[in-house]
Parts: structure tokens; sequence; C-alpha cells
């Protein structure tokens, strides 16, 4: 899958910067990186339009200086990335996520990765925030969905605390292969299931659900509506800004905020069902 980043270059940087994602927000963008002078925008080509980006209002604006390049992305192997400069990670002493060719730690949890083309390592603040808060989470017995699932590693860190089942799934076909891999390196099992929201069937206990803003707001009513009274659900992919949007929707599909992490801006927030 080939992707157009979209290089912003604003000024001045603040409050210009923050308006500017905000407009890209209701654009179909996943994902966005800050820079010392502007903003990186990332969109799949396939969504990509020559005049995508110019009805924004702060382009017209006599506020702000804005101008921006466009570059084509292939999809990166992070196989060759990640054996030159993966590094372990630890997480609150009881977790490591590390690459089989890191030796095997004393860690209470020692989760096995090789990303392939996915996302998902445990290095990005939102798979390092959920896999924490997962890490307090009680999965015995747990029926567990981990949507938009990347590597697996969060439906497997679920699998690893005695979770009663897993199903994955993920629009991507690397990362259905990926998962599946990974899957069988750390001796779990589940079901692997490539496409969107529309392929949730059963009913859950618990949904890790680590994707972006605008597809979280999109589909929380299929999140929900497949969550048992009670459930849980962990919301992430998205940055601090945009958490009371989150916490809107989510009340408008009976899910009750109970708390949030921050990190480098973005959130992992947990909710449970009414």
């Amino acid at each position: 899958m080939t992707y157009i980043e979209y290089n912003f270059k604003v000024l001045p940087l603040q409050p210009g910067r923050d308006i500017i994602l905000a407009e890209l927000g209701e654009l179909p963008f996943e994902s966005f990186e800050d820079h010392e002078s502007g903003l990186l925008a990332y969109i799949e080509e396939s969504k990509d339009k020559d005049d995508l980006v110019e009805s924004l209002f702060i382009l017209k604006s006599d506020e702000f200086k804005i101008s921006y390049t466009k570059t084509s992305i292939p999809q990166v192997n992070w196989n060759e990335e990640w054996e030159k400069n993966f590094h372990s990670i630890h997480i609150d002493t009881r977790c490591t996520i590390r690459a089989p060719f890191h030796p095997k730690t004393e860690s209470e949890i020692d989760i096995i990765i090789m990303p392939k083309m996915s996302f998902g390592t445990g290095h990005h603040a939102t798979t390092y925030q959920i896999s924490k808060m997962l890490l307090e989470e009680d999965c015995k017995g747990k029926r567990v969905l981990d949507m938009g699932c990347g590597t697996g590693v969060l439906g497997i860190l679920a699998d690893i605390q005695g979770a009663q089942s897993v199903d994955y799934i993920d629009i991507d076909t690397w990362c259905v292969e990926n998962a599946e891999e990974n899957l069988e390196r750390n001796s779990c099992k589940g079901n692997v299931l490539l496409g969107g929201a529309e392929k949730i069937e059963k009913e859950y206990d618990l949904i890790l659900a680590n994707i972006n803003r605008n597809i979280l707001l999109r589909d929380m009513s299929i999140y929900s509506s497949h969550l048992e009274s009670e459930g849980v659900i962990y919301f992430s992919g998205f940055y601090n800004e945009d958490l009371d949007l989150i916490k809107e929707e989510a009340t408008k599909q009976e899910l009750t905020f109970v708390k949030n992490q921050i990190k480098d801006n973005w959130v992992a927030a947990k909710f449970t069902k009414n």
C-alpha cells in the first residue's frame, strides 16, 4: 500500500499547526507528525486528490503563510528497519516486546514481534500506552477483539494474560499475514481476518482499537454494539486535542469514560459499556 506524505510549512507555527491539524482531521488522513516548521500528514494514495486540501480555511487566511509539498511514500520494509534500529521495549518491568534476534529476557511476559510491514512494535506511544494499561486489565476468560491489529502485539498480550479467545482484524494483507506469523512465534491462537468493522460478528468482553481518530469516530457504533454490557474498550491513535470528540461520540454509544494516558501528545483511553 502506497501513501502520500503532505509536508506543510506553517507561519506562525502556533496556533497555525493546531488549526491545520484540526482541519486535516476532517479529511481521510490516517496519521500526522509534527516537525519544527509545521506538520506531516499521511493519506492512502487511493484517497488522495489533486485538490484535496485546497478548500482548507487556513490556506485562505491572511493571518498565516502556509505551503506544502507532496511525496509518494512506498510501504516500508520494517524487517530491514527493525534490524538496523530496533531495541527491546520494556513496559513496567513486567513485559518485554522484542525481536526474534534479541535474547530472551527475565520478564514475566516476553513477547516476540517481527513487524514485517505492519504497525505495532511497542515503540509508538499509542501501542506502548495500551500495552501498559492492558497489563492492569484482568484478561482471564475474556473474549477479546484486536481491531486494526497490525502486528497483533496487543491481542497477543491479552492472550498471554489468559484471554479465553482473541480475534484479530486489519484492512492490510501484510498485517494479516504478519499477525498470523507473530501468533505462531508466541504460541498463541486466534482468528485473523482481513477487512474492517464489517468483519465484526461476535460479542466481546474486551476490545482494543488502536487506529486513528476518523475511523474510531466512524465505526464506534459498531464496536459498541458488539461489546458486552460492562465490557471494556480501549481507544488510541489520536491526539490529546481529539479526546473530547472521542468522549462525545462514546457517550452517544453508551460508553463511559474511565481514564486515559498521554505520551508525546498521543492518547490511550479506557471506556466501559453502560
